[in-house]
């Protein structure tokens, strides 16, 4: 079987009238679908993996990208990504990697749910002439407090607090290393959330020293490969996230090819240059509860109790028991990270078939802490799957403290969705350490744009708090009764604990 015998999944043309033969498509495509050959622009639509680099860059709108402009014959089981997967495999017997979240046509089940607002005689809320309190805390809260009065009429706390973040919005950037995304992408997230007031994740590829005057919104990741950790590490962050598992991958490690691993990123990660970084699926001293509640109160004794120590884990069918050991852990907060959630390589059949939606979850897990009593001594964070400020208020009706948010953040700055993060040639800088690709990113006007998302969805959270006659964001945590379902089955309405439409 020959390369040529698997139809184009793009067709690239260029209008020749168009067409003023620049060299900008030459330029700025780092998959080598162009070249210029005399008086013309020659075109490899093999090569496309419809990035958009190209036709954005283009000045005259003269190239074209259609999708699937050949394919084969239509099959309901024997669909056309079967097939190719069968083809690459029976070529390379190697699995097979994919970039992004879960590419299969599962309900999304924040679209089917929708939200309630006030009418008459339960007045809406106007934000913009009234207060709403968007200020989040994350970790335990005392299940009471103790107060001391003085003769001179102070009021002194007696009961210790752990220690909590504080979030000025409930919208977080999620963990994505360096190594994974470049380091320009991983400033510019850093500048965006120290402006407004939130907090963003390493990932678990340490944390480069360029990045240290943002440590203060820096949430330090703990993988089970341990990369890049040590004390100055462990130091620097906020907060601490112990990383069991991830959305896009349920049940196995991290994976950066050793192609994206550069001098500077073999430094932060302290392994060699040019190697692959696989993480070993389980944390090999972790194997119960127990073992977690050791590594967690390790870091807490490193940090001299000082900081928060999260636990994240994939969203799968027993995720509210472990949520419940994981409370009783001693940990501050738990990330559940569901099947959409996006990655920079995983095997493909992991990512589009391991795991459960994050609204599933998240309403599991708080139902169960909230059924034994335990949901104040942790905080629930949301991720996979945040693509709007819609699916924020719905994941915080359905149990969370706050979210966080991953592609989004990157499509902010230009990303296309291609999934092809894993081969390191993303042409708008954000996936690659190719330094000709990487400076294309520039981190003080990407910045503003992820900012600028952040302070979008904010306002627009505030504004359906509002029409709920909400003013309060703990008073959306759990509300149940703002929600309701659209054209979901009993069973997950049950789930979720959310009535019907017209109930």
């Amino acid at each position: 079987m020959t390369i040529g015998s698997i139809p184009l999944r793009f067709k690239v043309e260029i209008d020749p009238d168009q067409c003023m033969l620049c060299g900008r498509c030459v330029e700025n495509c780092s998959y080598g679908v162009f070249r210029k050959e005399g008086d013309s622009i020659r075109v490899n639509s093999r090569n496309c993996v419809a990035c958009h680099r190209c036709s954005a860059f283009c000045p005259r709108d003269a190239i074209s990208i259609y999708e699937k402009p050949t394919d084969y014959r239509s099959h309901p089981v024997w669909t056309r990504e079967i097939r190719e997967a069968v083809f690459n495999q029976a070529k390379t017997g190697k699995i097979i990697l994919a970039g992004m979240g879960n590419a299969l046509p599962y309900p999304i089940i924040f679209d089917r749910l929708v939200l309630d607002a006030c009418q008459v005689t339960n007045p809406s809320i106007d934000p913009l002439r009234e207060p709403m309190e968007l200020r989040t805390y994350l970790g335990k809260k005392p299940s009471s407090l103790s107060l001391k009065e003085s003769a001179d009429g102070t009021v002194e706390l007696i009961t210790k607090l752990s220690p909590n973040l504080q979030i000025e919005t409930p919208i977080m950037v999620g963990h994505m290393s360096y190594g994974a995304i470049s380091l320009n992408a991983q400033t510019a997230i850093a500048k965006a959330v120290s402006r407004t007031g939130t907090f963003m994740g390493t990932g678990e590829g340490g944390l480069h020293e360029s990045l240290y005057p943002y440590q203060s919104n820096m949430i330090v990741q703990v993988a089970s490969g341990r990369f890049g950790v040590d004390i100055n590490y462990l130091e620097r962050g906020a907060a601490i996230e112990i990383k069991i598992g991830q959305g896009a991958k349920p049940g196995i490690g991290g994976h950066l090819p050793g192609e994206k691993v550069c001098a500077d990123v073999s430094c932060t990660r302290m392994i060699p240059e040019g190697s692959d970084a696989i993480s070993p699926a389980p944390h090999h001293d972790i194997y119960s509860i127990e073992d977690l509640k050791q590594l967690v109160r390790s870091l807490k004794e490193a940090t001299e109790w000082k900081k928060p120590v999260f636990v994240k884990i994939a969203a799968v069918h027993n995720t509210a028991a472990i949520a419940a050991g994981i409370a009783r852990s001693s940990a501050d907060a738990v990330v559940i990270d569901g099947f959409r959630g996006g990655t920079g390589a995983a095997p493909r059949v992991f990512r589009d078939h391991v795991g459960i939606p994050v609204e599933a979850a998240v309403a599991s897990v708080d139902a169960k802490l909230r059924q034994q009593g335990i949901r104040n001594q942790v905080s629930i964070i949301a991720s996979g799957g945040i693509r709007e400020s819609a699916d924020v208020a719905k994941i915080i009706c359905l149990g969370a403290d706050a979210v966080y948010i991953g592609t989004s953040a990157l499509v902010a700055m230009g990303c296309r969705v291609c999934g092809t993060c894993y081969r390191g040639q993303c042409a708008w800088g954000i996936a690659t350490q190719k330094p000709e690709l990487t400076k294309r990113l520039d981190p003080e006007v990407e910045s503003v744009h992820v900012e600028n998302l952040i302070h979008g969805w904010t306002l627009e959270l505030a504004e359906l708090m509002g029409a709920a006659g909400i003013n309060s964001i703990e008073s959306l945590r759990g509300n149940r009764d703002r929600l309701r379902g659209y054209m979901l089955d009993e069973g997950l309405l049950n789930v979720l604990d959310v009535k019907t439409v017209g109930a």
